[in-house]
């Protein structure tokens, strides 16, 4: 059998990727459309995952974040996206890179990705040192309105046995 130098299966991740950010940064302009919601589930230990402390000691693996009825500050880019959302009645500010993302489902179309986890040399289970220095601060509040998501949800619920 022959090696695959070209390494297909990554580029169809990278382009299932994009099909991620397109659909965020559709959001992000106009808002969500109709009953759509997300829910993204992202390795917590990913490089250059900044989210608040209690959040990953509670998840220390990976997380699913759901947006949908209030977020804020919305910031999608190729290599992040970035979001406000509301854990116990306080904004927190999360900051996931792309490669970090192993779930994106909309289940009001009944569609759902889900990606392999980062190899190890690329990263995997590495905590970004500056998300423990940093505080999260909600930005951009002042000029956006309430758009939808916050919730937490556990994968396994979803998951077919």
């Amino acid at each position: 059998m022959s090696t695959d130098l070209l390494r297909y299966d990554r580029m169809v991740e990278a382009a299932l990727r994009r099909v991620v950010r397109d659909a965020l940064k559709e959001v992000q302009e106009h808002g969500l459309p109709g009953e759509h919601h997300f829910f993204i589930s992202f390795r917590t230990q990913y490089p250059g995952v900044r989210m608040p402390e209690f959040l990953r000691a509670k998840y220390p693996d990976e997380i699913t974040i759901v947006l949908q009825y209030q977020f804020y500050g919305l910031d999608v880019n190729d290599e992040r996206v970035e979001v406000t959302l509301s854990f116990n009645g306080s904004h927190e500010r999360l900051v996931v890179p792309m490669a970090a993302i192993t779930t994106f489902a909309d289940p009001s179309v009944n569609f759902a990705l889900q990606f392999q986890p980062p190899d190890e040399e690329e990263g995997e289970d590495v905590v970004d040192e500056t998300a423990e220095e940093e505080e999260a601060v909600p930005e951009g509040e002042d000029d956006d309105t309430p758009k939808q998501g916050g919730t937490v949800v556990a994968l396994d619920a979803f998951r077919k046995k």
